[in-house]
């Protein structure tokens, strides 16, 4: 297949990108990275419609290689702003990037017909307290807990209601706790990612007590993503997690452990404010139709992680 990946240099995204291609398909990538010199590349700005549109059109690439159109058979738009702080941050290129990118990206499905995967997240659960099945979005109310949070739920709405007006085929997927080599460090990220490099670099860091995860190593999140270009089914909702249900103190002490260090790093709080605080995730939809499985568990998947940040760290 001919494959757009949107925001295809991020945490997600760089580890799809060679799992599609291993798998025969020729893929194409934007982001807003300056630096990405490769033929399969564009910068392009998910939140301008015009700078997307040109795309499909080739028009307007006067000094690239982008000259002529080009048709792709299935689009992944894994191109957002992450995290519900920086979702507070900096909420205006949040909103713009998830509400208007996504809403750019569907004007061009209903008008070129292709087909596409927008991709959700765990946070749109909100506060609910029992395991999170992906009907329980459509048979409960559900106060989401945050901006991202909301701005996703937006774009979920968004694709349902392209469906109805203009029959477009689209297959939504709620991540769970992704992490894994290719998430570079920022304030703003994971969990995991970001007490792995505190504890690398001897940063002290939060743990918030009453708090629990289903954590999924990010090779594990690709293979089933790759899966839905084999078993497209539109309208489709999947939740992608994993099976290492744990608290955050759990995590802190793996990374401690592996690392040799002690929790004297570690400040202890009760709550997040406006964070979920408890994710038990039931992905058997997504072992029906797409395969899904886990095999890296999460005391592996972290050792893999540090090794990771010491080689690209130089730690």
């Amino acid at each position: 297949m001919n494959i757009l990946v949107t925001g295809g240099l991020g945490a997600v995204g760089s580890v799809l990108v060679p799992e599609l291609e291993k798998r025969g398909h020729n893929v194409f990538v934007i982001d807003l990275n300056t630096h990405h010199h490769a033929e399969n590349y564009a910068r392009v700005d998910v939140g301008e419609f015009r700078q997307l549109e040109k795309l499909w059109t080739g028009k307007g690439w006067d000094r690239g290689y982008l000259h002529s159109p080009r048709k792709f058979d299935i689009v992944f738009h894994l191109a957002a702003e992450f995290g519900r702080w920086n979702g507070e941050d900096y909420y205006e290129t949040m909103w713009k990037t998830n509400a208007v990118g996504t809403k750019n990206l569907l004007k061009m499905q209903e008008k070129e017909g292709f087909k596409a995967v927008y991709f959700s997240t765990s946070e749109v659960y909100g506060d609910f307290r029992d395991v999170m099945v992906e009907k329980v979005m459509e048979n409960t109310e559900v106060k989401q807990l945050n901006d991202y949070a909301l701005s996703k739920w937006v774009n979920e709405q968004q694709v349902l209601n392209s469906a109805s007006m203009y029959a477009t085929e689209s297959v939504r997927v709620r991540l769970f706790n992704s992490y894994g080599p290719g998430e570079y460090y920022s304030p703003y990220r994971s969990v995991i990612c970001l007490f792995a490099y505190r504890a690398l670099k001897n940063i002290p860091y939060i743990v918030y007590k009453n708090h629990s995860r289903t954590s999924i190593f990010i090779t594990d999140v690709v293979n089933s993503l790759a899966n839905i270009t084999n078993n497209f089914i539109p309208g489709e909702v999947y939740n992608i997690g994993g099976t290492d249900y744990h608290d955050i103190e759990q995590i802190s002490d793996l990374i401690l452990n592996y690392l040799g260090k002690d929790k004297s790093l570690v400040t202890f709080q009760e709550n997040e404010i406006l964070t979920t605080k408890d994710k038990r995730v039931d992905s058997s939809k997504a072992i029906e139709d797409l395969n899904h499985k886990v095999t890296v568990n999460l005391e592996e998947g972290i050792a893999k992680t540090i090794e990771w940040m010491k080689k690209v760290y130089n730690l």
